[in-house]
């Protein structure tokens, strides 16, 4: 499996055979500098965690060009199934064995809401399984007790966590969030896209790798291997 990071929350997944999309921003986020002709992004799949404006701003374009399946809480799918677009919608706590692997929906305690003032549903994450790896997509969230269920039942590869602050867990946070799901490979997002999120990355890095932790901050298009 690979993760390539698109800035913000945005995220492309490959696996063995399909391409996921998670959390699409990419033609409104400020630290894109060339414009992204989204009619070239590749998704068979798109994960929305939930329905703020800077994670799902190019779901529905990029779904129409792909003819993708829009995966998320029953709430968001139904909003674009009114556009026409095909979804499958789930819950906190189920599960779902897809073409290219297997996915759980987890709490994740943010807010959900669309522009135009639709109800978005429950925010979540999800903890993906394909290819022989298992990684955990917190979405936006704060710290949770919850967390810590994760590690009873899933052995993490890779986890990817929020540490932006403000909207979200900050670097602390982020660093206990990794002792509760028992994951020491990190890595980071929601940060630096908007002024009231902006790191110090140095900072971040040196505090994960005094617990014994590696926080990984990709540069916007570069990708690592799971």
């Amino acid at each position: 499996m690979q993760v390539q990071f698109l800035g913000q929350n945005s995220l492309a997944i490959t696996t063995k055979d399909k391409h996921l999309l998670v959390d699409p921003f990419l033609t409104g986020n400020p630290l894109i500098q060339e414009k992204i002709d989204i009619k070239t992004i590749k998704a068979d799949y798109i994960l929305l965690t939930h329905a703020h404006q800077d994670h799902m701003l190019d779901a529905e374009a990029i779904a129409k060009n792909t003819g993708a399946k829009i995966i998320s809480n029953f709430e968001i799918v139904n909003y674009y199934a009114q556009k026409d677009i095909e979804g499958h919608g789930m819950n906190h706590g189920g599960s779902f064995t897809f073409d290219f692997g297997k996915l759980k929906m987890v709490n994740a305690i943010h807010s959900s809401g669309f522009p135009d003032g639709s109800y978005g549903g429950n925010p979540c994450g999800y903890i993906l399984q394909a290819d022989q790896k298992t990684i955990y997509i917190a979405g936006d969230t704060a710290l949770t007790f919850d967390m810590k269920l994760i590690p009873l039942r899933y052995a993490l590869d890779l986890a990817i966590l929020p540490i932006g602050d403000n909207f979200t867990m900050d670097v602390e946070d982020a660093i206990m969030a990794s002792d509760f799901i028992a994951c020491n490979r990190i890595l980071g997002c929601h940060y630096d896209t908007f002024g009231l999120i902006e790191i110090n990355h140095k900072e971040a890095v040196k505090k994960f790798e005094a617990h014994g932790k590696e926080l990984i901050l990709l540069p916007i298009g570069n990708s690592l291997k799971v």
